[in-house]
């Protein structure tokens, strides 16, 4: 079997595999009376034995081979049909055919093993040199149910080798994943930390106009690096693993938490007005470290694309109904056609220079808002851009 391709080679050994093909086999015999009975693997260019039960010493065994244009099996799958012969000498077509006579068989019998896509496999096939009785419903359903039943086992193995290449697939993906959220949180996070930390420590430390231009460049980039690895993060987790992960707290010190977003930002924008208006006068069920990380990304989205001269607003309010955040910023009307897809992964719509990014935040940020059991909704008209959080009381 070592000259045959791996194909061939797997056929082989799916039969080999089916447990009741040896039973079929012998049934086949001891019904019918043939001497030999096979299961052959049937090309266009090979006839291959997979199966067979030999009582008259006809010579082959599993992997053997004849030569296909020597076979009946070669016009069979030309035609799709089977052929049933009980006495060549007999028989008006086959008594001169040069199949028999090159066998020496008197009585044949072959049915097509088709698979269940349509696909030709082969034939089930019985000879033998005596004539034999075989043109019969009973005999040609027999041998009929018998080619279904080896298709269908051989479709299953099919079905079963896909889902174990699946399984192996699934079981890659989930270690490349765990490497994949190890990295971004660990091995690429914590040095972008430290280089924000230097930065700070620049900044605090009395230097030249020079210095203290390059540390603010390091620091916005750290800034934005931080941010991008957080979005990647959890867009991993999503879409890899758990999903955005809440640590949902009954009293969280919600607005001094957004208070420190707006003071970060106001740091990396030091020439654009935010304006706020904070109103929490009832307790938010959420996890506010969450929360923080959408205001830092649509207010960032806000300050990036808004008008430059004109203030962002933040309004945050809490009730018995539950809790509102919005940003809202001066500018252009988005499109329709980006309105579609603002929440799509990887969707940026037309971007300016230096303005390039992933295009996670805003659907890091509605991954956020659905996991509270929430909305994030945006209005956009010539005027202004608004982006609204709304959580239910819980």
């Amino acid at each position: 079997m070592e000259n045959f391709t791996p194909e061939i080679q797997a056929d082989i050994k799916a039969v080999s595999n089916i447990p009741v093909v040896s039973s079929i086999l012998e049934v086949i015999c001891r019904t019918t009376g043939m001497g030999f009975s096979a299961v052959a693997r049937v090309t266009d260019e090979k006839w291959i034995c997979c199966a067979v039960r030999d009582e008259i010493q006809f010579g082959l065994e599993p992997g053997g081979e004849l030569v296909l244009e020597s076979t009946i099996c070669h016009e069979i799958r030309q035609t799709g049909h089977g052929v049933i012969i009980d006495h060549v000498a007999l028989d008006a077509h086959f008594r001169n055919h040069h199949t028999p006579a090159m066998y020496g068989f008197q009585s044949y019998i072959s049915i097509p093993i088709v698979k269940k896509n349509g696909q030709f496999f082969g034939t089930l096939c019985a000879i033998d040199p005596h004539p034999h009785v075989l043109n019969t419903p009973a005999t040609i359903s027999m041998f009929k149910l018998f080619a279904e039943l080896i298709a269908f086992h051989m479709d299953s193995a099919d079905q079963l080798a896909i889902s174990e290449k699946k399984l192996r697939e699934e079981r890659e993906t989930a270690e490349l994943r765990d490497q994949f959220i190890a990295i971004l949180g660990h091995d690429l996070l914590n040095p972008v930390g430290a280089v924000l930390n230097v930065a700070q420590l620049l900044l605090r430390i009395p230097s030249d106009e020079r210095v203290t231009r390059m540390a603010n460049i390091v620091q916005d980039s750290a800034y934005r690096m931080k941010a991008l690895i957080e979005n990647i993060l959890d867009f991993a987790r999503g879409r890899l693993g758990e999903g955005i992960i809440l640590n949902r707290k009954d009293n969280e010190p919600l607005e001094n938490m957004l208070t420190n977003v707006l003071t970060e930002l106001r740091i990396i924008w030091p020439n654009r007005t935010i304006e706020t208006n904070f109103d929490l006068t009832m307790p938010v069920n959420c996890d506010g470290r969450r929360i923080a990380q959408l205001l830092s990304n649509i207010l960032g989205n806000a300050l990036s694309h808004g008008e430059k001269d004109m203030p962002v607003n933040v309004e945050a309010t809490s009730n018995n109904s539950g809790f509102t955040l919005s940003v809202t910023n001066s500018g252009d009307k988005i499109p329709a056609v980006v309105m579609e897809r603002l929440f799509h992964p990887f969707y940026r719509g037309e971007v300016e220079p230096h303005k390039e990014g992933l295009g996670l935040g805003l659907y890091i940020s509605s991954e956020i808002a659905r996991a509270h059991g929430g909305t994030l909704t945006v209005k956009s008209t010539e005027q202004h851009t608004c982006f609204t959080l709304w959580l239910p009381a819980c």
